[in-house]
């Protein structure tokens, strides 16, 4: 009878546990030196935000700028203001704001805390952000509409 080949098992290193992996694949932290200046990324983030509440921007555009903790409650306000432009018979049209000033400081490192500053036509608001380093970009883990 003829001999088959030896079949030789691979070794294959499992992960020490399902924590381990899960730790490997979550948002990686990004210090600051490793991430661009955030005062224009503030600029045109406030700028989506205000879009998304006067109905001329849908919240998945700006999905991949935020966690998802901040996206929900996000996607919860503007389905707040669609509403109530609903039960006014408002339709939805661009708004017309200016920047008038990006703060920001960073209490940690990968952290940047701001405040932004718009004047609309009605009233000047203030838009208050955080934002963090995660896998070399800045996302929005906090807003505020003031």
């Amino acid at each position: 009878m003829a001999s088959s080949p030896s079949r030789t098992a691979r070794a294959f290193a499992a992960p020490a546990d399902a924590r381990e992996l899960s730790e490997f694949f979550a948002p990686q932290h990004t210090p600051s030196d490793a991430l661009p200046d955030p005062a224009q990324f503030l600029h045109n983030l406030t700028v989506g935000v205000l879009e998304v509440f006067a109905g001329v921007r849908e919240v998945d555009q700006l999905a991949r700028w935020l966690t998802e903790d901040a996206y929900r409650k996000l996607l919860i306000r503007a389905n707040l203001a669609a509403r109530a432009r609903s039960a006014r018979g408002v339709p939805a049209k661009r708004p017309v704001h200016a920047v008038l000033s990006v703060r920001h400081s960073s209490p940690a490192d990968g952290v940047v805390e701001a405040v932004v500053i718009v004047q609309g036509p009605a009233r000047t608001r203030a838009v208050a952000l955080r934002l963090e380093g995660m896998d070399r970009r800045w996302r929005a883990t906090s807003l505020a509409l003031l």
